[in-house]
């Protein structure tokens, strides 16, 4: 069964940072591109960061190119967001999501790439 667990999440004041986990389980994660996304009340969901394969490339939405940064640890089969110079604009419930097969790239928003969704964990900024 697949799992992805999302987690990190909370309140914390603009400015500040948080780090965000999602620990997966049920499929081969080094191959697997790992993405988060995240879904403000009213808005869309859109995508915020990805990470493809073993080589640990990477994208950005460009409202988050320099703050956010995502790695992988393919030992502990986790990937984590580190997020910081929270703003008021990144309040939102975020959620990690993964192919589940080999994935040379990874580009930003494109959902319908992601085969498992993990739950969600919800960051509030507050100003």
């Amino acid at each position: 069964e697949v799992q992805l667990q999302a987690s990190g999440g909370g309140l914390v004041q603009a400015g500040g940072s948080l780090r965000l986990s999602c620990a997966a389980s049920g499929f081969t994660f080094a191959d697997s591109a790992i993405g988060w996304f995240r879904q403000a009340p009213g808005k869309e969901r859109e995508g915020v960061s990805c990470i493809y394969n073993s080589d640990g490339g990477t994208n950005y939405a460009d409202s988050v190119k320099g703050r956010f940064t995502i790695t992988r640890d393919n030992a502990k089969n986790t990937v984590y967001l580190q997020m910081n110079n929270l703003k008021d604009d990144d309040a939102a419930v975020y959620y990690c999501a993964a192919t589940g097969h080999y994935s040379s790239s990874c580009q930003i928003g494109r959902e319908y790439d992601y085969e498992h969704w993990g739950q969600g964990t919800l960051v509030t900024v507050s100003s």
